[in-house]
Parts: C-alpha cells; sequence; structure tokens
C-alpha cells in the first residue's frame, strides 16, 4: 500500500504541485519581512509599556523583573536542591557547581529523579500539590542519602508567570499549561513551598531563589559562555527573558546594574496588537482552550497548539473539498488527534512523506499523494510561521538591548531550550536564519539549552550567593570611608583645636593660620586696569582685569593660559620664576602692553607666611612642586628678579594672594556677606576674617617689625590701626586668615580616620606625613585613594575577574575627573564601562557598579570632612561674635566643588547639620583666584597704606 502511494505521489508531482493551493489558503499565515519587522515593532512598543510603572498594568507583555541581577561568571560553586515544576511531571535535583574531584574545571554535576503528579492535584487544592512535591524531596534526599540534619540550599524552577518582588518571592499570577490549582493564584509560592516543607517535617531546607525556565535556561548557557544574555522557549510554552538596564526597570527601586525581565510574551496580542494577523484557525484554537482570549502569541507559536492548528487547517480544506475528495474522519474531527510530534515527524527530511501518510492513515483516512503533499505543506507554513513570529520578538528583545547599551554592531548569545526548538528538523535552522535577516549588523549565536530549567535554578542560587559574598566584602572594604555623626564631629573639633592653635604665638600647630595682611574685602568703587598672575597647579594664568566702579560694578577680563611642564615643578627655583617671567612677557605682547608699568597681584596657591601684602614667604611646596632653593624664600622677591634678568617690562607687584583669599574676594565683590573663601579643587584650603585681637602671630609680626623698622614716634601697633581706620572711614578689626587646614592630621589627630588606603596614597607622594586631611579631601589625591581600593578588591578577586592589569598598578592613572565623570548621574553603566577600557580596565556591568561605589565612597568621604571643617569654621566665626545666629556667604572655587556631580551638595548638608545656628550660603566664584588678586591690589592701591 505505502508503495502504490510514493508512485502515485511521484507522478502526480509531474502534473501539478499540490502545494500551491496551500499557499493560496494559508496565505495570512506567510508572513514577509516587512510584516515581520512591523510585529518586531509592536512587539519592542509592547515591552516599552510593560517597563512603564504607568502602564504595566495595562499591558499584554507583563515583563516581570526576576531579581536576577547578574549572570554566571564561572566562579560559582557550592552544592543545591532543585525543584522544577512545570509540566506534567517535575524533577528533584541535587546539583554540584565546582565541587568535589572528578568534576572538569567549571563543571556542573547533577543527580535527578522524575516524579509523576497525579491529575488530580493539577485541578485540586494548591496545598495538596505542594505537599506532594515536599514529599517527594523528603524522598529524594532518602534515596540520594542526603543529610536531613544539613541545612540545604534549594532553588525553585517554576514555569509559570509570577510577579517577583525578590528572588525568593513570587506572587503567582495565573496557571497555565493545564494547571488549575486552587487557592495559589496572588499568593507567594515560594511561602507555599516553604510552609509545605515544614508540614512533610525531617528537613532543614532554605529556599533561596524561584525562577522561571525561561530565565534558568539564559543562566545555564551563560554558565559557559560569558556573552548569553537572553533566554528562550520554545516548548509545549513558548517565553523569552533577557538582561534590561535597571534604569528602565519601573518596577524595582535603583537604576544601577542590570535586572533579568521575564518577558512573558505568549501574551503579546492580548490587547488586539496582533489582530491583524491572526487567523480564522488561530480563533477557533483560541476559542476552544482553556483561557480564551488571552496568551494569544503562545496560541500562535507553542508545541501545545501546532498540531492542532494544523489538524484544523486541513479540516477545513477538507471540508471545502481541498483534500481527501471532501471525505472526512471522526478522528479527524476530533480535538488533539494531530499533535506537534506529528508535525515534526512530517517535516522530516526524508522520512516525511512517508510519515505523512502513516499519521493520516491512522486516522482513518485515504489521502491521495497530493493530500500528502498538501499536508507535508500546511504543517511546513504553520510551524514556519511559529518561527517567523519568534525570530520577530527576539529581534526586538535583541534591538532593545542594542539601543540600550548604544552599540552599532554587538555580539550577543541567546540560550535556548524547548521541544520544540530541539525535536523539529527545520525550526532551529529557520529562526535562526530569520533572526540575522531582521539583524544584519548583530553577531548572534545560539547555544541549546543542556538541563536547562533545572541547572538554571541552581546557577541562579549560585550567583545570588557569590553576590551576596562579595557585597558583604565589598561593605567591609568600605566602611571606614562610611563617617558616622561622631567621627565628623570629632573632625570638627579638631579642626577648632587646629585652628585656635594656629592663631597663638607659640606652640605647635599643623594648621598655620597665615596672615594674609588683607583687611578689607571690596565695596565696589575699586577701578582701573590691574594685572593678575596665577600659579596654583599646573597651569600658570596671566590675566588683565578692568575695573569698573558705578550703581552696577563691573568687571572685564583678559587672560591667557600657560603649562607649567613637570620638569620645571620639579627643577630649580630659578627655571620655575623664569619660566613665570617668560609667561608674563608673552602675555603682555599679546594684550599689547608691554610698556605699560601695571599694578599686580600674585596668586600663589601654595602655603607662604606674610610679613606684609607683598611678601610672602614659602613655608613648604604641596600640589606635586618640588622647585628647589625656594621654601624659605620670599617668592615676591624671586618673581621681581625673574623679571629683571629678562629686562623687557616693569611691574608693580602691590600684593601676594593665596588662591582661597583670592576666591573669597572675588566672591565678596558681588556679595558683601562672603567673609570666607574655600578651595575645593587640585588642593584644598579655606580662608575667613579673623578678629585681629585673636591672632596673636600678628602681634608678634608686630614686635619683630617694630624692632626692625620702627613705628612713627609715639605711636605703638594698634594707634596705627586706628590711625589707618581714621583715614580709611572705618576700624580695622578684622584681618583674613589663610588657615592652610590641609596640614590638619599630621599630627596624628586624623588617624583614627585614615585608612590604609590613604596611608599608601601618603606614603607614595612627594611630601609623605604632611597634608594628611589634603590627601583625605582634595582632587589631586582621590582618584589615587580610588585606584588603591580598586587594586585591593581586584587582588582579593572581587573585580576583574581577579585581573590585576599593569594598567591598575599604575599610580596616577585614575584620574580625579573620572570620579566626577563615573558619578554622574546621567552616565549609563555602559559609558562608565567605556572610560574603564580606556584605562585598561575590562569590566562587566557588575565591575561597574561597584567602581561607581567606590568613587561615590571616596568622594563623599571628601565632601563630609569638609563640610565639618567648615562647621568648625562659621562656628567659630559666630562665637568670636557673639551671636547667637550667623548669615555669612562662603566664596567656593575649584573643579572637585563645581564639576563633580554630589561634592558640593553632600558638603553644604553637611555644613548645615554640624553647624545649625549658621545659615552659610556657598557662592561659586568666576574667575575667582585671577579677579581675586586685583581686588586686592585695587583695594590695596585705593586705600591708604597698610
Amino acid at each position: 500500500m505505502l508503495a502504490v502511494h510514493l508512485v502515485s505521489f511521484f507522478f502526480s508531482k509531474l502534473q501539478e504541485d499540490p502545494t500551491k493551493k496551500v499557499d493560496r489558503f494559508l496565505h495570512a499565515m506567510r508572513l514577509h519581512d516587512d510584516q515581520l519587522s512591523d510585529i518586531s515593532a509592536r512587539f519592542q512598543a509592547e515591552m516599552k509599556k510593560g517597563l512603564s510603572a504607568e502602564s504595566n498594568a495595562a499591558a499584554a507583555v507583563k515583563m516581570l523583573p526576576t531579581h536576577v541581577r547578574s549572570t554566571p561568571d564561572g566562579s560559582e560553586k557550592g552544592q543545591f536542591l532543585v525543584l522544577d515544576l512545570g509540566g506534567s511531571r517535575f524533577k528533584v535535583l541535587q546539583v554540584k557547581v565546582r565541587e568535589g574531584m572528578g568534576i572538569r574545571r567549571g563543571g556542573v554535576e547533577m543527580e535527578e529523579k522524575t516524579y509523576p503528579i497525579p491529575k488530580e492535584l493539577l485541578n485540586g487544592k494548591g496545598t495538596e500539590l505542594f505537599d506532594h512535591v515536599s514529599e517527594s524531596l523528603k524522598d529524594f534526599m532518602h534515596e540520594k542519602n542526603i543529610s536531613l540534619e544539613k541545612k540545604h540550599p534549594l532553588a525553585l524552577t517554576f514555569s509559570f508567570p509570577c510577579e517577583q518582588s525578590a528572588l525568593n518571592q513570587g506572587l503567582l499570577l495565573d496557571w497555565s499549561k493545564n494547571y488549575q490549582a486552587r487557592g495559589l493564584q496572588g499568593k507567594d509560592v515560594v511561602q507555599a513551598l516553604r510552609g509545605a516543607i515544614e508540614r512533610t517535617g525531617g528537613m532543614d531546607v532554605e529556599v533561596l531563589a524561584m525562577v522561571n525556565d525561561t530565565v534558568a535556561t539564559m543562566m545555564t548557557c551563560g554558565f559557559d559562555d560569558q556573552y548569553c544574555e537572553v533566554g528562550l522557549i520554545v516548548g509545549t510554552g513558548t517565553n523569552a527573558c533577557y538582561m534590561e538596564e535597571m534604569r528602565h526597570v519601573d518596577l524595582v527601586e535603583g537604576d544601577e546594574g542590570r535586572m533579568c525581565v521575564n518577558t512573558e510574551w505568549g501574551g503579546f496580542g492580548d490587547d488586539g496588537a496582533l489582530n491583524d494577523y491572526i487567523t480564522e484557525f488561530d480563533r477557533e484554537v483560541d476559542a476552544a482552550s482553556n483561557n480564551p482570549g488571552k496568551q494569544i502569541m503562545e496560541k500562535m507559536v507553542s508545541g501545545m497548539y501546532l498540531g492542532e492548528l494544523v489538524r484544523l487547517v486541513v479540516l477545513k480544506m477538507a471540508k471545502l473539498g481541498l483534500l481527501f475528495d471532501g471525505h472526512l474522519s471522526e478522528a479527524l474531527k476530533t480535538k488533539g488527534t494531530i499533535t506537534t510530534a506529528h508535525v515534526a515527524a512530517m517535516e522530516e527530511y526524508k522520512t516525511g512523506l512517508k510519515n505523512t501518510i502513516n499519521i493520516l492513515t491512522d486516522l482513518d483516512l485515504n489521502p491521495s499523494s497530493d493530500d500528502c503533499a498538501a499536508v507535508q505543506h500546511i504543517s511546513t507554513i504553520v510551524s514556519f510561521r511559529s518561527s517567523n513570529l519568534v525570530a520577530a520578538g527576539l529581534a526586538a528583545i535583541l534591538t532593545r538591548i542594542k539601543q540600550n547599551r548604544k552599540l552599532r554592531k554587538f555580539r550577543i548569545t541567546v540560550g535556548v531550550d524547548g521541544t520544540v526548538y530541539k525535536t523539529h528538523p527545520q525550526y532551529a535552522k529557520r529562526l535562526h536564519k530569520v533572526v540575522r535577516q531582521l539583524l544584519p549588523d548583530c553577531q548572534v549565536r545560539f547555544v541549546l539549552s543542556d538541563n536547562g530549567s533545572s541547572k538554571g535554578a541552581a546557577l541562579v542560587t549560585a550567583v545570588a550567593q557569590r553576590l551576596a559574598s562579595r557585597r558583604r566584602q565589598v561593605d567591609e572594604t568600605l566602611s571606614p570611608f562610611k563617617l558616622t555623626p561622631e567621627q565628623l564631629q570629632l573632625v570638627k573639633s579638631r579642626m577648632r583645636a587646629g585652628l585656635e592653635a594656629g592663631l597663638k604665638s607659640k606652640g605647635p600647630s599643623t594648621i598655620k593660620m597665615l596672615p594674609s595682611f588683607v583687611y578689607r574685602t571690596p565695596d565696589g568703587t575699586e577701578h582701573g586696569k590691574y594685572l593678575a598672575l596665577d600659579l596654583g597647579g599646573t597651569n600658570f594664568r596671566a590675566l588683565l582685569v578692568n575695573l569698573t566702579k558705578g550703581q552696577q560694578p563691573n568687571t572685564q577680563l583678559y587672560h591667557k593660559i600657560y603649562t607649567i611642564p613637570l620638569e620645571i615643578m620639579q627643577g630649580t627655583g630659578e627655571e620655575l620664576f623664569d619660566h613665570l617671567a617668560q609667561c608674563v612677557s608673552d602675555f603682555l605682547d599679546y594684550m599689547g602692553m608691554k610698556n605699560a608699568h601695571l599694578p599686580a597681584g600674585f596668586t600663589f596657591s601654595f602655603p607662604c607666611e606674610q610679613s606684609a601684602l607683598d611678601t610672602g614667604t614659602l613655608v613648604s611646596w604641596t600640589k606635586g612642586f618640588k622647585a628647589t632653593d625656594c621654601e624659605g624664600q620670599d617668592v615676591v622677591s624671586m618673581l621681581r628678579e625673574a623679571i629683571k634678568r629678562r629686562n623687557e617690562f616693569d611691574l608693580d607687584i602691590v600684593a601676594v594672594v593665596n588662591d582661597t583669599v583670592g576666591t573669597m574676594m572675588s566672591c565678596a565683590y558681588e556679595d558683601p556677606q562672603c567673609e570666607i573663601g574655600l578651595i575645593a579643587g587640585t588642593g584644598t584650603n579655606v580662608c575667613y576674617m579673623e578678629e585681629l585681637k585673636n591672632i596673636e602671630k600678628t602681634e608678634q609680626k608686630k614686635g619683630r617689625l617694630d624692632r626692625e623698622e620702627g613705628t612713627p614716634e609715639g605711636e605703638d601697633w594698634e594707634d596705627g590701626m586706628e590711625r589707618e581706620g581714621e583715614e580709611g572711614d572705618a576700624e580695622i578689626s578684622k584681618m583674613c586668615v589663610n588657615t592652610e587646614w590641609g596640614g590638619l592630621g599630621d599630627d596624628g589627630s586624623l588617624d583614627d580616620i585614615i585608612t590604609p588606603y590613604d596611608i599608601e596614597v601618603d606614603k607614595n607622594s612627594v611630601n609623605p606625613g604632611k597634608q594628611r586631611f589634603e590627601k583625605l579631601t582634595s582632587g589631586m589625591y582621590l582618584g589615587e585613594v580610588v585606584r588603591q581600593v580598586l587594586l585591593d578588591l581586584t587582588s582579593g578577586g572581587l573585580l576583574f575577574r581577579g585581573h590585576v592589569t599593569e594598567a591598575l598598578k599604575t599610580p596616577g592613572i585614575f584620574e580625579t575627573k573620572y570620579l566626577s565623570q563615573i558619578e554622574s548621574d546621567r552616565l549609563a553603566l555602559l559609558q562608565v564601562r567605556a572610560i574603564l577600557q580606556q584605562l585598561g580596565l575590562d569590566s562587566n556591568c557588575d565591575d561597574s557598579i561597584i567602581v561607581k561605589e567606590v568613587c561615590g565612597a571616596v568622594s563623599r568621604r571628601a565632601a563630609q570632612m569638609c563640610g565639618a571643617g567648615m562647621a568648625a569654621v562659621v562656628e567659630k566665626i559666630r562665637e568670636n561674635r557673639g551671636l547667637d545666629h550667623l548669615d555669612i556667604t562662603v566664596g567656593v572655587d575649584g573643579a572637585l566643588y563645581k564639576l563633580h556631580p554630589h561634592f558640593s551638595i553632600v558638603l553644604q548638608e553637611t555644613a548645615r547639620v554640624m553647624a545649625p545656628q549658621c545659615n552659610v550660603t556657598f557662592l561659586p566664584s568666576e574667575e575667582g583666584s585671577g579677579k581675586g588678586a586685583a581686588l586686592i591690589t585695587a583695594v590695596a592701591k585705593q586705600k591708604p597704606e597698610m
């Protein structure tokens, strides 16, 4: 009989191709590329709806967060019990990851047993279903000699839609796959399992994770392939999951890193999004299902329905006389008589025709060769449409990942499981081809999962344990940077004590409290042209400042920036000051003012001891400068001598100014309440207007000047101040003091706050043991502190897969500007990874999160310590003036304060909390140090000589 059919088939093919009538009949199922692109775009829109907190409730594609935050990195290990519940049977397994001898490196060993689920439990009480699962677990542990006394971590693979609020919590949304157990919908499945385990008794089991089979598939493949970030199931049901950026997952707090999202894409079309692609056969399948109107895409794609779709098409064509000469059999009219396994068999390359004849014959039909060819083609079209729809959905997911990460091309692996994908002869090949057609710029690899749902659940648990362990170790590493209120209070009190000690004429003090001989802030009447020279770091600036007075005082600035080469910074003093004189000469040429004899202010941002406004003896270099023969010398004299050696121009250097004082003066020009200057940049410092009577150093200096230069006959120092006050219409009672607060801690007073990383940074600096506060708070050192922490974490295997690169071992490579960039709220983690890659650090998403945390901890500590120091300063001013409440403005300059996304906010908040009786306004300076030097010069030239 079979031979007759085959011969008949051969001759009929010569006459007419029977597949053409099938093509015409099923034209709606034959989707072309434009339609697939349209479906993919619609699915992308549905994904956005599902991710949004506003539209999720009404979304057909639920986009459920899984709380799985990382794929395996290959370092996972441990022993786990797994329950895999998702079909008519369930499995209990013991999974060993990297445990014991004989397992290949990185391998997984599994023992399992399959248990049937009686039909009455599928539709009975939920508690009875889980009691059966729990009793089977105990039976498995007995059989495998697994200790019942020892505590065992357990993972649950639960292949039904759940809303998870944590990795080990999940509310059942809907049953599927013929499950209808009562009393569990809307309940926590993990809690139900825990209750059953407790009722069974005799086991010490901790349920650590609940995982969807799709997620488990992704994790299984991810263990062997680091590029696997998508999971796909095409079996009895269908679903997909992928790693989404946390900033887009509205239903979970936080925006750092990624989280696996279970799309539950079987519901695509439940809101009508696929209505124009649904055929009469799809409607018939849906109407006869257990859940009409739901899981529309699943009913067009999955193995539970493909056979039935083929049966309905064959039945309709037979009724119309297009098959079997119009003859029908009772078997053909019976639901479920053609299965998805039949569809796969009919599409077999060599035996497909034979299989088709046998299947149709078993349905009590008497098919001709044309009938067999037609039915075989029907199977092909139905299964091809299924793979096309899956490809369109997958293309949408991959496009979203590509857009999230702002990539033009990218490489990714999709982990796949499911009987349709595994057993159907052509399904996988078609799916791969269409995905690559839709996404030509993506290098997509498909990996078949091995024991995906079970092994993956264990891996989810292992990853969760790894992340928890790493979290604890990272927290321990960063805990010394998280200052308590008590520690901040100590910083404030030690700063206050340092300020007081520095004002005294005798006794040691790490805070120098250097008099600046600036007695007044600007009043707006200053005018004229002034030259300002600014040396504060690796750059030197020359400025021409034109001040105009009036109701609204105005300032015009012209400036030019010159680099200070490292060999000049660390050469001889003569070379340094000759270089500065050359820069000034160039600037005067540039401005066409070489012959003008301009008054000049010299901003010199290093600790200087001043005996007058225009003299400053360098106490010590900071910020990486080491020029010889400068410390202990008057820097104004050194600059004058360098200008004299050039013999090209002349300057009237009226004042030498610290950048901090210049910043205060610049802001005071805008705000009369500004009596404090703060620098938070490459270095850090504060100056403020102190009561003259408190500055004992000035008294000492006054005595020395009296002896060396003499005072007017019959007049002492105080009389001079009063005389100057009369001539200037105001009694002079204050002087700006340059605190040089960066030296706090040089006596060991901050040792209980200093970390081993700070000690390493200090040891490798140009001035070990000095400027300890500055090394905790300033831009020159914060990047290096971060590098030391990253180096330690990497050495401990907590970062960069434990790979310590040469780049990471290079001092200074992690500049402080990277902290500002990495901590920017607007910066996606992908961009953080790009910065790290520029530094030769190959990071993954988890690494990027930790690097961002380290940067945050280091910069926050710096800002808090500056805030605590500022609280000490404003409290001192308030008490000096005997006020219950002080309103005051701080002029601020420095890249750390201005450019770091959080530094200024943390500093201000700390100062507010720690000085509650002071209302402190922070005013960022514009051209602070340069403009300030010009203003000090203007004030000095236009007021009586001080």
